[in-house]
This record gives structure tokens, C-alpha cells and sequence, in this order.
């Protein structure tokens, strides 16, 4: 009978265990370096998800806690965990959760590897953005210049050629999607049959000459352009390459350095919008910089003035956002600084985010007042949406 009592308790012991979903016994997933040099659609696909509810400290300057016991409902998030395994939410290939500063929860599916970086997409403008506030925080330039004519800072461009209103521009502009540049598809073939001219600030120069005027009516929300101006400023101001102030001085103090951030072909700067690829630990610093109001390990990188105004509504996007959001339990979606933002509802209360989002889906999810962060990558990702997701079945597990 005791023996009989003994292995029933063992056997509970087990599927308690495995029903948590904590890999105590094995190591979250890594790409072999051989996999390192695939491109991503080549990776090949786990055969078995990995989720962790006590993330392993790895020294990578990320504090780790334990899902449950540092907050949150282990066994409800582990359960979406064992869901997004099976693509009921789409095709993830990571999930990982901060809560409070700590990294409670760490999950990979499909293409993802903990070491291997993940593409961006757009998500990519974020990181430009925050490039930016660098250069401000350095003394390159100051939070009065992002209404200032972005031109000035431009100095090989010729304004003789320029459309009318081609100084109304701001880095604000930029920043929030709003440059009120508007180029036709005729006007897009003319510019690209004429690469060698595209060569630094030629780009800028091509798309002001080409553009229907700048207007106040033009100056609104249009998704797409904004994060290429930016890096030029960027290129422009910083002592030595954009690239290299990027690594020296945002990436290297937050000790990232396994990264691709390419060049682009016609300019010869880095990419700003896309075409960047980061750790979805990465993405988690990116997070908790943004949550301490650009603080990393006591230094300000960021201005907390800059980081307010990118993580904030500044203006409404209205449908817009739908290809990201528009679900049920997500509204008034607006936009920041490269950062989007939205409502989240549980029950009867909203909670406002701030997401970096790239297409495809990847997310870095802000909640601030629950000082919580939601981290995601996937490939070919619609709907439901991760925003979605987090208002339904994250953020009630997280709420006291």
C-alpha cells in the first residue's frame, strides 16, 4: 500500500512539474553557430517548445525572479505558454514577461533560439528613435531642436530645389509619422531610376523634391515614412557614423552585442525603419530602458523627457493601427515617438500601453502602471493580435 501511495505521489509530482512548464533540468534552446549564418526562414523549427517559469540569470544584465512567486499566475501564463505552442494565437517563436524589473517568465517556439537574432521589421524604428534621444542626452542636440526645421541640421542638402513647405518639417514630424512628405508612384520610379544620387543625403533631397508641397493638411498621421529623416539628423550630428554611435553608445552600454543592423544599399546609413535583427533578451532591455524613463543600471542614456513624450499618445492614429490591434479589448490607438500605443481593456478598467511593433510580430509591451513588460517575436503573425492577448489573458494575471 505505501509503495502503491509512493508512486502515486511521484506521478502527481511529475505532471505538476511538467504542467508548470519549468525546464529546471535543460537549457532554453540556442542556435547552433552553423544556424547563426541561415537566414531566419531557414532556422529550423524546434521540435519541442521551451517554457520557463524561473528564467536562468545568464549575466547579461537582466535581474531574473520566479513567475508566482515575484508576481503574476504561474499557472495560467504557463497554460497560454502550452496555446501559443500549438498556434492558437498565431506563430510565435518567443514569449517572455518583466515584471517589476525582473524577468519572470521566458518561452521559445518554432524559429526562436535565445541566442539568435530575431528580425524586427518595424519594430526597428523604435530603436532608431531611441538613437535619437541619445544624441540628445549627449548634448548633440537638445529637445527644443525637435521643432526646429529638420533641414538645418541637413547641410549638403539645396533648399533651391525643395517643394514649398519643405521647412515645416520637424524631427516632431518624424518622430510621429507626420512629415506631410507625399510621393507618387511616378515620382517613386524617377527617384529610384537614379541610385548614385541617392548617396547620403541625397535620398532627403530626392524625396523634398519630389513630393507634392508640405502642408498643414498634409502633416498628419501616414505610417511609413519618418525614421529614415531621423537617421540622417542622426548621421549628421553625432561625432564619427550613425552605426558607430549606435554601437558605442547605445548598444554597447546596454551590453548588446549579438545584433544585425544592416546598411542601407542606396544611402550608405544604417537602416532606420527595418532590417534589423535583435535577441528577444535584447528586446526585453529595450523594455525595461523605456520603463525606468531611459534609465540602464543608474546611467541616463535617454532623456526622461524624450522617453515621456515617445511612449505617449501625442496623436491618434484611428484605424491606422488596425493591422496591429483593433480587437475587441484594444482601443484608442494612438502614436509616439516609433512607439504605438493603445488601451487595454479587463473588465471594467482600461490600462494604457506603449508598444514597439514590428510587422510580422514582433512587440515590446509597456504597461506602466502595472510596471509590467510583454516581449514577443513571430513570423507571419495577423490576428488575434498580441495586444489583444495581453489584455485577455496577461494583464488579469498580473492584477491584484
Amino acid at each position: 500500500m505505501k509503495n502503491k501511495t509512493g508512486l502515486l505521489l511521484l506521478m502527481l509530482l511529475i505532471l505538476t512539474n511538467s504542467s508548470f512548464g519549468q525546464q529546471s533540468d535543460t537549457k532554453a534552446p540556442e542556435a547552433a553557430v552553423s544556424q547563426a549564418k541561415l537566414r531566419f526562414r531557414d532556422i529550423p523549427t524546434l521540435e519541442k517548445a521551451y517554457i520557463d517559469a524561473t528564467p536562468e540569470d545568464r549575466k547579461d544584465g537582466i535581474p531574473v525572479g520566479k513567475l508566482g512567486i515575484d508576481g503574476g499566475n504561474k499557472d495560467l501564463i504557463v497554460k497560454l505558454a502550452r496555446d501559443i505552442s500549438n498556434n492558437l494565437y498565431g506563430i510565435y517563436d518567443s514569449f517572455l514577461i518583466t515584471h517589476k524589473g525582473k524577468l519572470l517568465f521566458e518561452s521559445y517556439f518554432t524559429r526562436g533560439r535565445i541566442n539568435l537574432p530575431h528580425p524586427q521589421a518595424s519594430a526597428t524604428k523604435t530603436w532608431t528613435g531611441l538613437a535619437l534621444g541619445r544624441a540628445i542626452q549627449m548634448g548633440y542636440l537638445t529637445m527644443a531642436d525637435l521643432d526646429k526645421p529638420l533641414v538645418g541640421f541637413l547641410k549638403d542638402l539645396d533648399p533651391t530645389k525643395f517643394v514649398a513647405g519643405a521647412e515645416k518639417i520637424t524631427l516632431n514630424h518624424a518622430l510621429t509619422m507626420s512629415s506631410g512628405i507625399r510621393i507618387s508612384n511616378d515620382s517613386r520610379e524617377k527617384i529610384n531610376g537614379n541610385p548614385t544620387a541617392l548617396k547620403g543625403q541625397g535620398d532627403v533631397q530626392a524625396l523634398l523634391e519630389h513630393s507634392t508641397p508640405i502642408t498643414e493638411e498634409s502633416q498628419v498621421f501616414k505610417y511609413g515614412g519618418g525614421a529614415g529623416l531621423v537617421m540622417q539628423v542622426i548621421e549628421a550630428v553625432v561625432p564619427g557614423s550613425a552605426m558607430d554611435f549606435i554601437k558605442n553608445e547605445l548598444l554597447d552600454k546596454m551590453a548588446i552585442t549579438n545584433y544585425h543592423w544592416r546598411i542601407n544599399d542606396q544611402n550608405g546609413l544604417p537602416e532606420a525603419g527595418w532590417r534589423t535583427s535583435m535577441t528577444s533578451r535584447a528586446m526585453v532591455k529595450l523594455g525595461i530602458l523605456a520603463m525606468n524613463k531611459g534609465k540602464w543600471n543608474g546611467e541616463q542614456l535617454i532623456p526622461e523627457a524624450f522617453i515621456a513624450n515617445a511612449t505617449s499618445r501625442m496623436l491618434y492614429t484611428g484605424d491606422n493601427a488596425v493591422y496591429f490591434g483593433g480587437c475587441k479589448d484594444v482601443s484608442n490607438e494612438g502614436y509616439g515617438y516609433f512607439w504605438w500605443n493603445a488601451d487595454l481593456k479587463v473588465g471594467n478598467k482600461s490600462y494604457f500601453s506603449a508598444s514597439a511593433q514590428g510587422g510580422g510580430g514582433q512587440f515590446i509591451i509597456l504597461i506602466e502602471e502595472l510596471d509590467l513588460i510583454v516581449v514577443a517575436t513571430g513570423h507571419n503573425n495577423r490576428y488575434p493580435s498580441t495586444l489583444q492577448m495581453t489584455a485577455e489573458k496577461i494583464l488579469p494575471t498580473f492584477i491584484k
